[in-house]
């Protein structure tokens, strides 16, 4: 019987591109049982292999969830104080909760934080606030703070701990349907649990872990709609569809249709996450042009950039826009927002016929990009995206000094620190990964590596835009899934497939567990600057490993 998170397929296991497929028996009248068996032949050909055991494909992923989120959940409460810029997006949730909008604070009051932290949570004026990300991010940590109160850490960081742990789960099953194995599944699963720029947003108030929270859910909607769309086309093909002219049509595609959702949301959150709506929506059609094209028709391309791609912008970008103008919904109810009058002050003689509420609100999206894009304030802690897949300068997100004899200190001088520094196991072995990757996906036309590479481009390249403004390190964490499917894809192919040798197999397996271990060991040495530990500073020094880390 098969044991926990055994593997059913490996990177080179299955199918890694789509080919002509001979269509002979099918351009025949089909009986039912030669339709059925073409209809195998061509699902076979279209998805590949997958993964057999279903029980551990959820139970592997759903333990390394439980086991992730109680290390993301325990004393969620620490440090007792805004960190980093929780001082921002917690603040905003709480007026959230208030007025539906941010407000600015209170003028008469000198220390917003301190009292802020102290449990009076009303520190606003009666004006309201500019700021420069949408809403979708601070309305999940309202929702924390709306169950468990805006008065407390447990309130602040609830809704980050539970994304954190959902993400773990989601990993595991979208790296098994991508690569068609339950080991790597869960493989996937525990490299990222054990990731430090995961763990430290898993366990604060900010809001980049909600742009990977969608921006992987979109993901994950994206390859069950592949599945899905596959299925059917080979269904249609098998019972004597014609793949020549415009080719058959695959109708209402739900799963395309809540990745719209999950993007607008993830745009909705930074805008960032718009850049996960333009390569996700490419990718995905490319994926259907692949697929006519596997079936020999004779326009494929052109049939798959009419009925596929417009279709797919059809399906996708109302949603997307829907989503995120809902986000909004605070704002347009209310009467004081930022710039929520501005229309009513300054007509206009060309775009008069726009409601004022969207002239308004357009307004204040012409005032984000322009903060967003010349932002150049200097930062002892911003860094070029060059540096960010091997952590040239991971961000600090808080640090104290403890003299002797205070919070439990024994030694001469102690730190406590929270910085978001990834697994270097993960991070320097998923640099090298992606580069593997590459060649995959360049020579083997491999669509796993390319999805990969997309999630990655979408998160990660857009950022070298923007090289002179302030940035940081931080912002990987938006892309860390992908990194983590690169290795995980590297490893499979050490792994080996089934038809490799028991030598083979055997040493793949050393391999692939040696990295797993190193990578568990690594977050534990880690642990105590991911969570606010006291620890002596002479050890606080030796987790330092680079110059810049300081």
């Amino acid at each position: 019987m098969p044991g926990p998170c055994r593997s059913a397929a490996s990177p080179g296991a299955v199918p890694t591109y789509d080919g002509p497929v001979t269509l002979t028996a099918v351009k025949q009248v089909p009986s039912s049982e030669s339709a059925e068996r073409v209809r195998a032949q061509l699902r076979v050909r279209l998805l590949g292999g997958s993964a057999s055991n279903r029980f551990w494909g959820w139970a592997g992923p759903t333990i390394i969830a439980l086991i992730g989120g109680f290390l993301r959940f325990w004393h969620l409460d620490r440090p007792e104080k805004l960190v980093f810029d929780e001082t921002y997006y917690v603040k905003q949730a709480a007026s959230y909760l208030q007025v539906g909008y941010e407000q600015a604070g209170d003028p008469a009051i000198k220390e917003h934080d301190k009292l802020f932290v102290s449990g009076t949570t009303d520190v606003f004026g009666s004006t309201a606030d500019f700021v420069v990300h949408p809403p979708v991010g601070k309305w999940m940590i309202a929702l924390g703070e709306l169950l468990l109160g805006a008065d407390n850490q447990w309130g602040w960081r609830f809704a980050s701990a539970l994304v954190g742990t959902l993400t773990l789960l989601m990993m595991g099953r979208i790296a098994r349907r991508l690569l068609g194995s339950t080991l790597l599944g869960c493989t996937a699963a525990l490299l990222l649990a054990v990731d430090g720029q995961h763990f430290v947003h898993s366990r604060t108030g900010l809001l980049d872990l909600f742009v990977m929270f969608w921006a992987l859910a979109a993901f994950g909607c994206l390859l069950l709609d592949r599945d899905r769309a596959r299925t059917r086309l080979a269904t249609k093909v098998a019972h004597g569809a014609d793949v020549d002219g415009f080719g058959p049509g695959l109708g209402i595609r739900w799963w395309r249709m809540a990745a719209g959702i999950c993007l607008g949301l993830a745009a909705g959150v930074k805008w960032s996450g718009l850049f996960f709506l333009a390569v996700f929506g490419i990718m995905s059609v490319l994926w259907d042009l692949s697929a006519r094209r596997s079936l020999g028709g004779r326009h494929w391309w052109a049939t798959g950039l009419v009925r596929d791609g417009g279709w797919a912008a059809v399906q996708m970008l109302p949603l997307a826009l829907a989503a995120y103008l809902a986000s909004w919904t605070g704002w347009f109810r209310s009467e004081n927002g930022y710039h929520r009058q501005w229309a009513g002050a300054h007509p206009s003689e060309h775009f008069g016929w726009v409601p004022d509420v969207l002239r308004s609100l357009w307004k204040y999206h012409q005032d984000m990009y322009s903060v967003n894009v010349k932002l150049s304030t200097p930062h002892p802690y911003q860094s070029n995206p060059w540096s960010w897949l091997v952590m040239g300068r991971p961000t600090a997100f808080e640090y104290e000094g403890v003299p002797h004899g205070q919070k439990g200190c024994t030694a001469a001088e102690c730190s406590q620190a929270i910085t978001a520094i990834g697994n270097p196991v993960i991070w320097w072995g998923g640099t090298i990964a992606i580069g593997i990757l590459l060649v995959r996906w360049a020579l083997g036309r491999d669509w796993r590596a390319g999805a990969i590479l997309a999630g990655l481009a979408a998160g990660y390249l857009p950022w070298f835009n923007y090289q002179d403004r302030t940035i940081y390190n931080f912002y990987a964490v938006a892309f860390a899934p992908w990194v983590v499917l690169a290795l995980t894809y590297v490893l499979g192919m050490a792994l080996g497939s089934r038809k490799s040798s028991p030598d083979r197999r055997l040493y793949g397996s050393v391999v692939t567990g040696a990295v797993v271990l190193l990578a568990v060991m690594a977050f534990a040495w880690f642990y105590p600057i991911y969570v606010y530990e006291v620890i002596p500073r002479t050890s606080w020094s030796d987790r330092m490993w680079l110059p810049s880390w300081i």
